[in-house]
Order: C-alpha cells, then structure tokens, then sequence
C-alpha cells in the first residue's frame, strides 16, 4: 500500500464539505484527502481554505460510469492505504411520490444507494486494519416518511447496509458507521424541500453541521456502528423501536 488517504464524496458542500474541515482541525496522519464532487469550484474554493491538508480534487459524478471508471483505475495506479472513506453524497426530494417524477426518483435511488455501494465495493479492498468507513444515512432511516417516502427508503438501505457490512469486516479490523443525523441546516434543506419553508417542528430540531460531524468522527474511532447526534433524534431512533410505524404515517 501507497500513501495514507481518506476519500470524501460530496464534499463540496454541507457535511461532507465539514468533514474535510473537521480532518484539517483535527488530524495529523493523512498524506492526502482526495475530495470529490460535481462542482469542482466549490472543491477548489475548499482547497484554498484548508491549512494543514493536501487535496487532491476529482470533480466527478459518482453516477456516471466513466468517472466511476476514472476513480477505479486512480486507486489501482496509486494503491494507496484509504484509512477513512466518507460518502456524504446523497440527495433528496419532499413530495408525494405520484408529484415526483421518473428521473427524480430515479436519481435519488441512484446517487443515495447504487453510487454509495458502488464506491464501497471499489474502495474497501485498499482499506486494512484501523480504517474507518462513514456511510450518511439519516434519521429518516429509521420509520417511514409520508411525502418523503423515496429519501427515506434510501437511507434505510443506507442504515441497514452499513450495519451489515459492519459486522462483516470487523473482524478485519474495519469498522463501518452509519451516520444518522436529523435535520442540518445546509444547502440540502432547501434544495430537498424545493425552496419551501420548513415546518416549525424541522426547524426546531435543525443543528449546524458541525456537532453532527465531531460526534461520527468519535463515534467511528469508537468503533460504533451507528452515529446519532442530539436527543430528539435518539427520542426517534428508541421510539421507531417500540411504536407501530403507522404512528409516525
């Protein structure tokens, strides 16, 4: 194995963009973090904010079978040891599902689930003992959301794969969380909710970025399974547990 890495996807905003600021703060280890996103502007703006990372900048679209190729045959050129893979691209659409259309449900599955097992699959044969793999899955994981109904089957794929992989590459000494956080206050509220104000109830529980990312970064070096910031969105997670899922309906 080659150089130390950690590989980020969607960080060109929201919290995957924080995780790379989290890793500049915090970490001392990585020979390069290799950051991917559509908007390579937004990975170069995040470059120049950076102190104490290399970057290497791969504006590629995870959905697209030629950069998905790319990135396969960039990890076989550089055999490089990947100590952390986050994948926080992922994208969503509020709405009854008979008002979405075709290609927007579509690219929800696509992006949120084939991309992310996809990615998983290419990146976990340069990962060894003391890696970490963070899949963003969400509290919406955790019931069934009326008018949310697509994102959050999703994101129960995301949960109950991350879980499963988890107890499949433990004993290599890999370990896999799924992070679940509630709503955050980035640009994925508003592009999610088309522009529309939250309800009273999403805005009272809106965190910033910020805690949810420290809490997985501890949570994954704890080698927990499963990342929850805040107590509504634990009050969730043991609630979803003991109630009948038509409550929540």
């Amino acid at each position: 194995m080659g150089k130390k890495i950690a590989i980020i996807t969607g960080a060109s905003s929201g919290i995957g963009r924080e995780f790379v600021k989290q890793l500049d703060r915090c970490t001392k280890t990585l020979d390069e973090v290799w950051v991917i996103a559509r908007r390579e502007e937004r990975l170069l703006a995040l470059q120049d904010e950076v102190k104490n990372l290399s970057l290497k900048v791969l504006p590629l679209d995870v959905c697209k079978e030629s950069d998905s190729c790319f990135l396969e045959e960039l990890l076989k050129s550089e055999s490089p040891s990947v100590r952390l893979f986050v994948n926080a691209a992922g994208i969503g659409k509020a709405g009854r599902f008979d008002e979405l259309t075709r290609d927007e449900v579509s690219y929800i599955v696509e992006l949120n689930d084939l991309a992310m097992v996809s990615l998983t699959r290419m990146i976990l044969p340069f990962m060894s003992k003391k890696s970490n793999i963070l899949l963003l899955a969400s509290a919406s994981a955790f019931t069934p959301q009326k008018e949310f109904a697509v994102y959050a089957a999703s994101k129960a794929f995301v949960l109950n794969f991350a879980r499963a992989l988890h107890a499949e590459v433990k004993e290599k000494g890999i370990i896999v969380t799924a992070v679940c956080p509630g709503p955050v206050d980035t640009e994925f509220l508003e592009i999610s909710n088309g522009g529309k104000k939250q309800k009273p109830l999403k805005r009272l529980v809106t965190v910033r970025p910020r805690p949810v990312v420290e809490k997985a970064l501890r949570d994954a070096k704890k080698g927990k399974e499963i990342s929850i910031y805040g107590l509504p969105m634990n009050v969730v997670f043991i609630a979803a547990k003991l109630l009948p899922h038509r409550l929540f309906l």
